[in-house]
């Protein structure tokens, strides 16, 4: 009797086991993911249990435990946990004795990445100081306007970068701000030199009641996001967020012992708080390049023995080149993998794991692709909505805004279907708003969404989750236009025209017609070498895999395509110059459907077009 119950129940778990696989493959997976992440939680809350709260309190825990530790190898320089944290002591003990910051002001940081990014930033934080990253491509007006938005009372810039302070001292203000070159020296007037006497000074920390404990949920950091009117927008930072982010590397499966290598800029959120913050978590070691080149990434992997790397945008694409066999990379981490260079890559790089992620700078919703799924950007199992709750929105395909019903309560999209994403605002997921900006602040909320009283705030992402609950990156609003009454994801397209053999790079956006309502369908291309535009080929793929009213009627052949500093396409420039070929000097194709053919654009074909002639 014993051994035919033990035997029936044996049956039923193998019975229940398959049923679990069949109908939830990815359960086990998310359950080890979210004990990894509450694990993570408990570990952050013991620590802040003995004082450790902030991003800089884990650095300063991580340098009295591991001090020998090399910390950031920069361009053969090598600086230990020890030294990071001695020289940003010094650099606090400078700025108190020689500026007039003092706790709860505001100092912008303009360098490009080297060392004392991290030694500034934190020897500022040391002081009590909150700090705005600044991009350093800033110029000019948008410049000034950055630092009048997080109300800087300091700009600190890198040596490389001291020419563009002559933007600051030529402009009158009504507070002249201090204004301090990362140098020994400088000719310039009114201008400090903050390495001046940077080794004379102690290397002590500050007296406790000089650096004494913040609210967890205070602005840490300045952060600046593109701007709707072109101008960047300063994103409040908690320390909540700080520290959280600190987190990312160990959920994508980095340990102590990796060798990160970091080429984007530390100016954004993805190297200095999930790269840097990650490697402090860890206790591992950042390898950080000043800027990405493609020609020395495989030889930097190499020299350094790098395990990890981050990537971002289209970075990956970059490194399909000839010697990279002798490398150690184990893991990739970062954040907007086109699944068309996701497959590719991965077919070149059998034994390097990709970690696709999606996170935003605003608030603390992040989503992480641990199973290696090439595509999605995470999972919405019941378990990660525990931790990070979410909806996805019905909206409005003409004005994007949420639909509300006749009660005034906004409507959850079904699987399968597009949506707009919204996170719950709590103390566990703050929004502090857009310095200077209250109105942009208060557009990204919508409240009463659910139940009066509830507040959720807008990313402006379009996210698709599908029946295995897989989560999927569809557009920005931003990016997705209207044509023939239909709404058309760039991403869809580009994803089908990355498919396609003769095409290395595509970037799809939308052009205005004159007479024609909404935006129709334009894509930059560029051929691989030795490649021809086989313009009836390329009408094929796309009828096969697109709806009409998705196709790109306008094509421009270039060299190259125009990149951010992030890997990110621009798209604003080739939208302003349409398809005009007076205007445009790249080659341009115009599609036509009889022939079911790309042929060349010309004036007249063009002023056929603009008369509504054509299309």
């Amino acid at each position: 009797m014993l051994l035919a119950a033990l035997g029936s129940a044996a049956a039923g778990l193998v019975a229940l086991l398959f049923l679990q696989r069949l109908l939830r493959p990815f359960f086990w997976d998310d359950v080890r993911y979210y004990r990894r992440l509450r694990t993570a939680g408990r570990a952050i809350r013991s620590r802040m249990k003995t004082g450790v709260i902030t991003f800089v309190d884990r650095f300063v825990e991580q340098a009295r435990r591991s001090p020998d530790k090399p910390f950031i190898i920069h361009e053969g320089q090598v600086l230990t946990y020890r030294g990071a944290d001695e020289r940003s002591n010094r650099v606090a003990q400078t700025l108190r004795s020689r500026s007039g910051l003092s706790r709860g002001d505001t100092a912008a940081l303009l360098m490009s990445n080297e060392p004392d990014v991290v030694c500034v930033w934190f020897g500022l934080c040391k002081l009590g100081c909150q700090v705005a990253f600044f991009n350093s491509n800033t110029r000019a007006r948008a410049l000034l306007h950055c630092l009048r938005s997080c109300g800087a009372r300091a700009l600190v810039v890198g040596a490389d970068l001291v020419h563009l302070l002559e933007e600051v001292l030529l402009s009158p203000q009504e507070d002249r701000m201090e204004l301090w070159v990362v140098d020994t020296s400088t000719s310039l007037k009114g201008v400090n030199a903050l390495l001046e006497k940077l080794d004379s000074v102690s290397v002590e920390p500050l007296p406790m009641h000089e650096s004494s404990s913040v609210n967890i949920l205070s602005n840490f950091l300045f952060i600046f996001t593109s701007g709707t009117t072109g101008l960047p927008k300063a994103a409040r930072i908690s320390h909540l967020k700080g520290v959280m982010s600190m987190c990312f590397l160990r959920m994508c499966g980095a340990t102590e012992n990796d060798r990160v290598y970091i080429t984007l800029p530390l100016y954004h959120m993805s190297a200095s708080l999930l790269g840097i913050g990650g490697c402090i978590e860890l206790g591992a070691t950042c390898i950080l390049k000043k800027k990405f080149s493609a020609s020395q990434f495989w030889k930097d992997c190499e020299k350094y023995n790098v395990t990890v790397f981050q990537y971002i945008g289209e970075l990956c694409r970059y490194l399909q080149v000839p010697k990279e066999s002798s490398h150690s990379v184990r893991l990739a981490v970062g954040s907007g993998l086109r699944p068309d260079v996701w497959r590719d890559f991965k077919k070149r790089f059998k034994k390097i794991q990709i970690c696709e992620s999606y996170g935003l700078t605003e608030v603390n919703i992040g989503f992480l692709n641990y199973t290696g799924k090439i595509g999605p950007i995470g999972r919405a199992s019941y378990f990660n909505k525990l931790s990070v709750p979410f909806e996805l929105l019905k909206y409005n395909p003409l004005t994007y805004e949420p639909i509300r019903t006749d009660s005034g309560r906004c409507v959850k999209v079904s699987k399968g279907e597009t949506g707009i994403l919204i996170a719950p605002v709590s103390a566990a997921n703050p929004f502090l708003g857009y310095a200077g900006n209250t109105s942009m602040s208060e557009k990204k909320l919508l409240r009463d969404v659910f139940q009066e009283g509830d507040l959720y705030f807008n990313t402006g992402d379009l996210m698709l989750q599908d029946h295995q609950d897989f989560l999927y990156f569809r557009d920005r609003i931003g990016d997705t236009f209207r044509w023939k009454g239909e709404n058309v994801a760039t991403t869809e397209v580009s994803e089908v025209l990355g498919s396609v053999d003769f095409l290395q790079d595509v970037n799809v956006y939308g052009v205005t017609i004159p007479g024609y309502e909404g935006r129709a369908g334009m894509a930059a291309i560029v051929l691989r070498s030795d490649q021809m535009l086989d313009g009836k080929k390329l009408y094929s793929q796309l009828e096969q895999h697109l709806p009409a009213y998705s196709w790109p009627w306008f094509l421009r052949v270039q060299t190259s395509l125009r990149m951010t500093e992030t890997f990110r396409q621009q798209k604003m420039k080739l939208v302003e110059e349409g398809f005009c070929p007076t205007v445009v000097r790249d080659p341009l194709y115009f599609l036509d459907a009889t022939e079911k053919d790309y042929v060349p654009l010309t004036k007249t074909m063009y002023d056929r077009i603009r008369s509504r002639q054509r299309v």
